[in-house]
């Protein structure tokens, strides 16, 4: 039997020093957008690990601390999970806490995705990747990203 996922996850926004967002569509559910996200392996993981872990999984982007950097936005957001997935999660845990991060990366850098996770990318004006996303926590993190660039 597969344990049960940790309701404690990252997601990450990807994005362009214009503010053009990466969003990644997801194979289990067709028209359901999103930036990158998952869970801890371990209840040890640190975030950062976890962000940097599913980056790389997800797009084949590797932070790498230099070129290639990780912001922890240190913003946590606690919601519902959705009733399609609760069944990966221990009887009872209804609740996820989200850590946000974002990574700036050069519009034209290889995206490599992950087949059993997404179908397709896309590359948006911010605005219109708010309004694509599915998980409204998601949606607002989009949606803050003009602050965390001084924009």
């Amino acid at each position: 039997m597969k344990p049960y996922k940790i309701p404690e996850s990252v997601l990450v926004l990807i994005h362009t020093s214009d503010m053009e967002v990466l969003l990644l569509e997801r194979a289990d559910r067709p028209g359901f957008w999103q930036s990158v996200t998952g869970s801890l392996d371990a209840h040890d993981e640190p975030l950062p690990a976890t962000a940097a872990r599913e980056l790389f999984e997800e797009t084949g982007i590797v932070a790498d601390g230099e070129r290639i950097r990780l912001v922890d936005w240190h913003l946590s957001n606690i919601y519902e999970i959705y009733p399609v997935w609760r069944h990966r999660y221990a009887p009872g845990v209804t609740h996820n806490t989200e850590h946000v991060f974002s990574v700036c990366v050069p519009r034209d850098i290889p995206v490599i995705l992950s087949p059993r996770e997404h179908l397709r990318h896309a590359w948006l004006p911010y605005l219109e990747a708010a309004d694509r996303c599915f998980s409204s926590s998601n949606a607002e993190a989009v949606l803050l990203l003009p602050r965390h660039l001084g924009a």
